[in-house]
Formats: C-alpha cells, sequence, structure tokens
C-alpha cells in the first residue's frame, strides 16, 4: 500500500482548484494476451507477477480515492497464453458466450476498448463474437473496409461523463475516445484480413478525425493507441507511432503499448521532450503499463472550464505494480474475478497437462540467442520433418529434388517480458503445455522458395539480434541488441553458417540497409559445398514470417505452400508419432572466432546457471538488472 500511497501524492500536487475544476482520472491496461488468472500454464503453477485479478485490485483502489474516474483497455486481449487457445480452439465460444476477457472487463466495468494485433490471430469471425457481448464500446479507427475509407469498427466514441467538480456539483464532460492499432498486422495476419480490410497508417489516422471529435465538441480526447513509443524518425506505417501522436493538437491523454514495456520509466529517458516525473511526452500525458496485467497505467488530469469550455490545465501519468522491486506481490487477489473465470481456468490446466510423449533430454531457451539451441531445433526438425512429406504429393512435382530447409525462432528468450520468460522443460514426459510452451502463437506452416542469395538476406537480417563488437577493445561488450526481438532471430536449419559479430549488422530490426556492405554471414554451407547464389531451396516457416514484405531475402521468396496446420500442432503430431525424442541441437550455427581479449556479455535467467557446465565458453559472472544475470561467452581463437 505505501508504493499506492506514495505515487497518490502526485495527485495531492496539483494546485489549489477553482471552483469550476474537476479532477478527472483516466486508469488502463494493455496487453493483457489473457493472462487473466495469477498463473503460469506453462509451468502450471501460480504466478503472482501476471493476472487481471491482480490488477484488478489496483484498479478498485484506484477508482477508490477519487470522485471521478474510467477505465481503459488498450488492446492484446484475446491471445497469448493457453488459455485463449484453449476458448478459441478446444472449447469454443458458443454465441451468446462471453469470453472470459470480456466477462471481466464486463464486471470491471471498462469504459472502452480498443483492437491490438493480436485480436486478430484466430480471424475476423471470431473476433466478432468475441465483441459482440462486450459491453462497453469498442474504437479503432484506422482499419478500414477492404477496397474502402470505411471504417471496420467504430472509429470513435463520445462519452458523456457525469463528474463531480471540486464544489461537491455535477458537471458533464464530453469524453472522446479514439483507437489505433499498428499497420503492420496486414503482414502479420494476412491469410486472416487479405482482402477483407486494409489499414491506414496511425498518425494521418489521427489528423484526419481528431479536429472532427474535437470540432463535434469532444471536451478532453483521450487515445487508446495500440502501439510502441519510438524516436525514430518519422514514418507514415511506423509500428511505433506514440511519440508522434503527442505532437497531434487536442489528444489530451494517451494509452501506449504493443511494447510490453513501461510507461513512465527509465527506458525512454533518453528521448526528446519526455518529462519522467510528470509523465509527459511533449507535454502530454501518456501511460504504457507493461503486459500481462503487470501494471495500472493511471493518468490525472486537472480541467478547468474557460470561456464556456473545459481544458486540460494539469495532468499527471504513473504506473502501479502488482509486484515490488524483489518480485514480491504487493496487492491481493480479486477473488470474485477469479470465480468468474475458473472454468475456463480448470479446462485449460487440464488441457495442458495432457502428455503427448517423452524427451530423454531437457529442453530450455537460455543460451538460444548465442548459440544453436535445443527449443529451436525440435521445432525446426518437425516442420522438416512436415514439410519433406507435403512434398511427396504430385501436386508438387515440380519442386521434386529442391533442398527442404527450416526457419524457426526463439519465441521465449527473457527480454521485454522478464527474466522468467524463458523455456524449461526437464526431461521426461511432454505435455501440451510444453508444446505451448515452445511455440507460442497460433500461426500455420507455409513454405517459401528462396535462391541462395536470398537465403543469405534472410539470414543477415537474423544477425542484426547482435550488436558490433570491437575484438581491439579490452573488458565486457553486449553481445545481444536489446531492441531486436528475438522472434525475428531465425535459425535456419539444413544449411551450415557462421555470424560474424566482428562487422556491423547490415539491416536494423526494421529491415532497413543501415550498413550495404558489411556480410556478417560466413561459410554459408549445403552439405558441405558453398551455397550458390541461384540455387534453390524451400524453408519452412510460418504464416507470419512467410508475408512479410519487409523482412530482407523472405520478402522476394514465393510461397509455395500455405498449409492449414498449426506449427504447434505440427510439433504436436511429430512428438506423438516418434514417441521419445531427443532435441540435442546440431549446431548448425555458431559464431565466428576472432582474435583479441574483448569479453561478450549477455543477460539470461539466473536458472541458466545449472546448465552452463555443459558449455565451456559460456561463464556465469554475477547478478544482472531486473532480476536478470549477467553472462559472458568467449568468442576467442
Amino acid at each position: 500500500m505505501l508504493v499506492i500511497i506514495g505515487q497518490f501524492s502526485h495527485f495531492r500536487a496539483f494546485a489549489k482548484k477553482p471552483d469550476s475544476a474537476v479532477q478527472l482520472r483516466l486508469l488502463g491496461t494493455t496487453d493483457i494476451h489473457v493472462f487473466l488468472a495469477n498463473y503460469d500454464y506453462y509451468q502450471t503453477k501460480q504466478d503472482d507477477k501476471v493476472g487481471l485479478v491482480k490488477t484488478a485490485t489496483l484498479i478498485k483502489q484506484a477508482r477508490n480515492e477519487v470522485k471521478n474516474s474510467m477505465l481503459f483497455d488498450n488492446g492484446d486481449e484475446i491471445q497469448g497464453n493457453p488459455l485463449g487457445d484453449y476458448v478459441a480452439k478446444v472449447k469454443g465460444l458458443k454465441k451468446g458466450e462471453v469470453h472470459p476477457v470480456y466477462r471481466l472487463f464486463n464486471q470491471l466495468e471498462y469504459d472502452a476498448t480498443t483492437v491490438g494485433n493480436h485480436e486478430f490471430n484466430y480471424g475476423l469471425d471470431y473476433l466478432n463474437e468475441v465483441l459482440n457481448d462486450a459491453k462497453m464500446p469498442l474504437v479503432n479507427a484506422n482499419v478500414v473496409k477492404a477496397g474502402t475509407d470505411q471504417p471496420y469498427f467504430e472509429p470513435y466514441v463520445f462519452l458523456n461523463k457525469t463528474v463531480v467538480d471540486a464544489q461537491g456539483k455535477k458537471q458533464t464532460i464530453k469524453i472522446g475516445i479514439i483507437g489505433f492499432v499498428p499497420p503492420q498486422i496486414m503482414e502479420w495476419d494476412k491469410a486472416n484480413l487479405e482482402g477483407k480490410v486494409e489499414v491506414k497508417p496511425i498518425v494521418e489516422t489521427a489528423k484526419k478525425y481528431v479536429p472532427l471529435m474535437k470540432k463535434k465538441g469532444a471536451d478532453v480526447i483521450v487515445a487508446l493507441a495500440h502501439t510502441g513509443i519510438s524516436g525514430e524518425p518519422y514514418q507514415p506505417r511506423m509500428e511505433n507511432a506514440a511519440y508522434y501522436l503527442t505532437e497531434i493538437k487536442d489528444i489530451d491523454a494517451i494509452f501506449t503499448g504493443h511494447q510490453h514495456n513501461v510507461f513512465p520509466g527509465p527506458l525512454y529517458k533518453v528521448l526528446e521532450k519526455v518529462n519522467l516525473e510528470k509523465g509527459t511526452i511533449n507535454g502530454k500525458p501518456v501511460v504504457m503499463p507493461g503486459a500481462f496485467g503487470s501494471h495500472l497505467g493511471v493518468i490525472d488530469l486537472q480541467l478547468q472550464k474557460v470561456l464556456g469550455q473545459w481544458k486540460v490545465v494539469d495532468s499527471q501519468a504513473s504506473v502501479r505494480p502488482i509486484v515490488d522491486a524483489t518480485g514480491k506481490s504487493i496487492v491481493e487477489t480479486d477473488q470474485e474475478l477469479m470465480k468468474a473465470i475458473l472454468p475456463e481456468h480448470e479446462g485449460t490446466i487440464k488441457y495442458v497437462n495432457q502428455p503427448v510423449g517423452e524427451t530423454t533430454a531437457p529442453i530450455y531457451s537460455y543460451f538460444a540467442l548465442v548459440q544453436d539451441d535445443p527449443s529451436v531445433q525440435i521445432v525446426n526438425i518437425a516442420q522438416t520433418e512436415y514439410l519433406t512429406e507435403k512434398l511427396k504429393d504430385p501436386a508438387y512435382s515440380k519442386y521434386a529434388g529442391i533442398p527442404v530447409l527450416s526457419a524457426a525462432a526463439p519465441f521465449k528468450a527473457g527480454g521485454r517480458n522478464g527474466p522468467q520468460y524463458y523455456t524449461d522443460i526437464p526431461a521426461g514426459t511432454l505435455a501440451i503445455k510444453n508444446v505451448a510452451d515452445l511455440y507460442l502463437y497460433p500461426n500455420t506452416l507455409q513454405a517459401k522458395l528462396v535462391t541462395g542469395a536470398q537465403l543469405k538476406e534472410w539470414l543477415e537480417m537474423s544477425a542484426g539480434q547482435f550488436n558490433q563488437i570491437d575484438p581491439s577493445q579490452t573488458g565486457e561488450q553486449p553481445l545481444i541488441n536489446s531492441n531486436f526481438q528475438s522472434f525475428n532471430f531465425d535459425v535456419i536449419d539444413g544449411v551450415q553458417y557462421q555470424i560474424d559479430v566482428t562487422k556491423p549488422a547490415k539491416y536494423d530490426p526494421n529491415g532497413n540497409v543501415i550498413n550495404a556492405g558489411s556480410s556478417r554471414i560466413l561459410n554459408l554451407t549445403y552439405q558441405g559445398e558453398p551455397v550458390a547464389a541461384d540455387q534453390k531451396f524451400i524453408v519452412a516457416t510460418n504464416n507470419y514470417r512467410a508475408t512479410s514484405v519487409t523482412f530482407p531475402g523472405v520478402s522476394q521468396g514465393e510461397i509455395v505452400l500455405k498449409s492449414p496446420d498449426e506449427n504447434r500442432q505440427i510439433i504436436t503430431n511429430y512428438i506423438q508419432e516418434k514417441k521419445t525424442i531427443n532435441p540435442t541441437a546440431d549446431q548448425n550455427w555458431s559464431f565466428a572466432k576472432f582474435k583479441g581479449t574483448v569479453v561478450p556479455v549477455f543477460d539470461s535467467s539466473p536458472n541458466a546457471q545449472k546448465f552452463i557446465g555443459q558449455f565451456p565458453n559460456i561463464k556465469y559472472i554475477g547478478p544482472s538488472a531486473g532480476g536478470f544475470a549477467k553472462y559472458s561467452i568467449d568468442l576467442t581463437e
């Protein structure tokens, strides 16, 4: 409670309030990803660092502190853990049945929500079925019906909020709510969306609608922006556009998300015109309340009537965590909400515990970013076998003799999701929960025909995972580029190659060329022979990667197979068929060695220490920031 009282002191900092003053508190969640319960379905144990049933306690506390409040969610609600898959794929959602996410949203009386990119993972029909039982409006302005400018969702709404002013009198304030989602959903969920919807740029859409909302009498405009915060130069279709939304006149408050980070927070201290004490960017209050229910966003607005019009005259934005700095829970579980989702919660636990086979060795992802890894290897083996069998069909006879490869990335590799966000499956029985742990997303398998030259560019993009190491220096240098998402670090199995981290990355995390002459990929071979630029390969991947128009190499290839089967089910079927697997990595990729005394270091979980005895080139150094541990890897000759 001390944390909450301390943060509430910002609200007291408002000056003496004139008679026409109103204090309005805006509360927000984001990136819940179906983490409704304080539970880890991959480890099947309680986890008090996640869960809307925990955030709900903060919501109720924050409401009780003030006279006037509103509550919003910023998207990525219905997909992200086994409970979401259980409801969508196993149990199903009948007409009239309320999705457990919206069951809790309804009970908590959210005022409005928006869609995130993951809302589209199960298709539009399922999404519409989920949303038709919501008791609050959902807004999104930049998704339009294909071939038109007609919004697919309600672009914005006005909520006439009855408030109590400083003198105890009731007032009515017209609150405009507008929503946005990254344009990249057309790549990420192309199979679900192509020909049905299109997506307009976020900032241009805001510039279109915000003046209209103001003209229609909005006193306050709140943006539910499922987009991150970035100081990169503005581009119309940029994925993380929240910074530039703050520059738009008449937007008064912004809820952001998508990046799973925390704002106000030190990660963003280097951005221009950011005030972390006030929680503002360009003078506008902004919050990004983490992910999985880890934080509640709080924006306190002070409004004053000026010439008959309400104006925001001061603000304070902050975030409230459900755990303290040591990871200890500081709020109680809302038992009423927990009871409301108990049928799906218990059904999910039963579902994920169903056995599918055995593993003779542990499967873990602690070192997936620094060496070939068993958690990626098993995915690639399953995908390769599946695609090889599919291509035996006479319909694919023209591809006979073309080598089959497979691409997979480590999904759980720490990063923005914290030091516990790794796969760690012990030797023994494998259950559905373990397969879900290996492959988090409901992607389907697709295959791309690429040339050797395109294959190399695919790997060059993936090699952006690493910072450039200067071997002429001494001391520690961080190996991992924290701006590069691990799910973009594709390991391509079936070829052999090395990555030279002493060279600069050719591409930035968005696939833009930054060092055209650089080549990090060395000794790319197939069956012991150098890969020729015009040599052909068929690569098993997923629909997310195969349909990308920005991922180098991949975007130039041709899709030759679109499977209806999910990658996760393919892995399950493979394990069930083999009954017992040995997921040992085959070391088909490695770092190129160099001369020098520099010490490349990286963060992983403290739990990784139990495996480093197997790897003489990896050493534990000590604790690192955010609960991580620091390790070194010897890459010298």
